[in-house]
């Protein structure tokens, strides 16, 4: 069984959590363990990088420290916090008066960090072989006939990701090996908006609108994502971006790991607490 230190990030454990949901049952029909963090901590996400830098990598480091002790890499379903673990982790190898700094916050607290950690993104475990192959069999329900817009946005490509950043791949992989169809549209790895939807509401909904508009052109059944806060802008404002510019979308957006459990026929996907309902053509496969 392949294992990893689950760090499930502050959004699927609320607002995310059919993520979380949906994340566990694949992992048991794949036959990985996600054994969660114990005590984890907030990473501090993105923002909080750019207002105390060292003080954020030491809340990271935190969670780095603890996965450390199970002697097990991270896998990190959420973009941002799968960012800010990854900076973290590459700064501590890298610099070595950030490590001074850091370790020395850590010491503090009782707790060491040696280096031997790695970061991944849940999206990561299922596209490298031989779990791919695996992937591949386990399916039961090919999605044949399903076009899907696979979403990754920002900030899970940019700038430490494994996926290219302008043309990626990962998640075509998985719908192709589900049996649906990808479709190329050029606002995969653009972003949502972001948090900017508490903030500045005008840019965050434009900034969605483009990646629906791009998607529904492309004729997409549905929009697939990898990150919570990804998935509320498209999903839960996608009625407010219609009240905004006089659009109709009525694109249902699912993470990624709903799609594959629905491909596995899996139970507990949570997929009906997405609010946008499921297209003709998504419909037809569930």
């Amino acid at each position: 069984m392949t294992s990893y230190a689950y760090y499930p990030g502050c959004s699927a454990k609320a607002t995310g959590a059919s993520y979380e949901e949906s994340l566990m049952a694949v992992a048991r029909v794949l036959g990985i363990e996600l054994e969660e963090i114990d005590d984890w901590n907030c990473c501090g996400a993105t923002a909080y990088f750019s207002v105390r830098e060292k003080l954020a990598m030491a809340i990271s480091a935190r969670n780095l420290a603890l996965a450390e002790t199970q002697g097990k890499d991270i896998v990190a379903p959420c973009s941002a916090c799968y960012l800010g673990l990854a900076k973290a982790n590459k700064y501590l190898k890298e610099f070595p008066e950030t490590r001074e700094i850091v370790c020395g916050a850590l010491k503090a607290a009782g707790l060491e960090y040696n280096g031997t950690v790695e970061v991944k993104h849940a999206v990561e475990i299922f596209v490298q072989e031989p779990m791919l192959s695996q992937v591949k069999a386990a399916v039961k329900h090919p999605l044949t006939g399903l076009r899907v817009a696979g979403y990754v946005g920002c900030q899970m490509v940019r700038p430490y990701g494994f996926d290219d950043a302008e043309y990626p791949v990962a998640l075509d992989t998985i719908t192709t090996a589900l049996g649906a169809t990808p479709v190329p549209y050029p606002m995969a790895a653009r972003c949502c908006g972001g948090s900017q939807i508490m903030t500045n509401e005008e840019v965050a909904l434009r900034m969605s609108k483009n990646v629906l508009l791009a998607a529904e052109k492309a004729g997409a059944d549905c929009i697939i994502t990898t990150c919570p806060l990804c998935h509320m802008n498209l999903d839960m404002f996608q009625a407010k971006v219609n009240a905004h510019f006089g659009t109709n979308f009525s694109i249902p957006v699912l993470y990624f790991t709903q799609l594959m459990g629905m491909a596995f026929e899996a139970s507990g996907l949570g997929i009906e607490k997405n609010l946008v309902g499921p297209s003709a053509g998504l419909a037809a496969h569930m």
